[in-house]
């Protein structure tokens, strides 16, 4: 893991094409702008935490369904 300590309006790159802006910081709150291509997909963590948990509830409820049976081709 990378730590790094930024200041109001400075940045951080990921990559070549995601910045993070550090917005504002009021005491333990910090806003930060995230500009990313459309196909990067950006989640807080607990919503991320929440999405992935979901998911396991559902494969565990497809049991040992095949998909590929189950799902009509296009």
């Amino acid at each position: 893991m990378l730590v790094l300590t930024r200041k109001p309006r400075q940045q951080i790159m990921i990559g070549d094409n995601i910045v993070v802006n550090v917005v504002e910081v009021q005491g333990e709150n910090v806003r930060i702008a995230i500009d990313a291509p459309r196909d990067v997909k950006i989640f807080r963590g607990e919503i991320y935490r929440a999405i992935q948990e979901e998911n396991q509830k559902a494969a565990a409820q497809l049991g040992d369904v095949d998909l590929h049976d189950a799902l009509p081709l296009k």
